[in-house]
């Protein structure tokens, strides 16, 4: 609703509460390791802790601040329910017998000057707390390993949507890979994974030139130019599908995503002021339209004299 420091100090007070009736330790959050963040949770807790490294690996080419400032405009950015809500928090102390030895090692090494260790506290410079999801990655694979073809169909279906409804709030992810969306416990995909976000009105949407002769294909560099904001989605399938089969599936759903012609379209009507409608369920509970012939409808009911 926009309280967020009531929010945060809400979340804060039920978090030491928690603390205090609880016991077990924080831990390394499950899932891929990111390059910007690292994130771990309390297992008792429906949250999870993101703190930004101290450096990132090639080939993420940003800094602290920049981070802070995308994390800033999701904050006061239309989250049209894809986007995960964040807290902000400063100067936090924990209790340093509540995290496990791995977790310390990690937060030394990534973010010595964020994290503070003491002989009974843990000082964490800032961080942002997120509602915990199980990454989608994860997800993905469980329902491909227990056969649930139903299941797997429905969240491609939810990626997808996401995608194209952050898209009509002019957001672009940037990174679309699995492993930056969670699924929520109704089985909704939440975008979480904030440091390549974009403006989709910033975003230079193109298709892939054709190759003059069959080498260019085979050459290690693109045989085209590429400045930055170009963004060619017809390489989006390799890149977020190595999986043929779930490629497959996905592309049947929301094959339009892998061309630059529907991103552009939906850049002309953000740009032109159309306001596109995001709803926040799916299309199996909207109400369906029926089309009543009204003259016949009247006809039918009119009274016998």
């Amino acid at each position: 609703m926009g309280f967020f420091k009531h929010g945060k100090s809400v979340f804060y007070r039920d978090f030491l509460q928690h603390l205090h009736h609880s016991a077990d330790q924080f831990v390394i959050a499950p899932g891929v390791k990111g390059m910007v963040m690292s994130v771990f949770m309390l297992p008792s807790l429906d949250m999870v802790f993101k703190v930004i490294k101290d450096h990132f690996a090639p080939p993420k080419d940003i800094s602290k601040a920049m981070v802070k400032d995308r994390y800033y405009l999701v904050k006061t950015h239309d989250r049209v329910g894809r986007m995960a809500d964040t807290q902000e928090y400063s100067n936090l102390i924990l209790p340093r017998s509540r995290f496990s030895d791995e977790l310390l090692q990690e937060l030394r090494l990534v973010a010595p000057s964020t994290v503070l260790v003491y002989d009974d506290k843990v000082l964490i410079r800032h961080l942002y707390t997120e509602r915990r999801m199980m990454p989608m990655n994860i997800y993905v694979e469980q329902l491909v390993d227990h056969g649930n073809e139903q299941a797997l169909e429905a969240v491609l279906d939810e990626y997808g949507r996401a995608i194209k409804q952050l898209a009509a709030a002019n957001i672009f992810p940037g990174d679309m890979l699995l492993k930056n969306f969670g699924v929520t416990r109704h089985g909704r995909v939440v975008f979480y994974d904030y440091d390549e976000i974009i403006y989709l009105t910033e975003c230079n949407f193109r298709e892939i030139p054709e190759a003059l002769y069959p080498e260019q294909e085979m050459s290690a560099e693109p045989w085209y130019s590429v400045s930055p904001g170009d963004i060619f989605p017809e390489e989006f399938p390799v890149f977020l599908f190595p999986d043929l089969a779930i490629r497959k599936r996905f592309t049947r759903l929301h094959g339009d995503l892998f061309t630059a012609s529907y991103w552009r379209s939906v850049q002309q009507q953000i740009t032109q002021g159309q306001v596109m409608d995001v709803l926040p369920y799916t299309p199996s509970l909207q109400l369906k339209k029926h089309h009543v012939d009204r003259a016949a409808s009247r006809q039918k009911t009119a009274p016998v004299v």
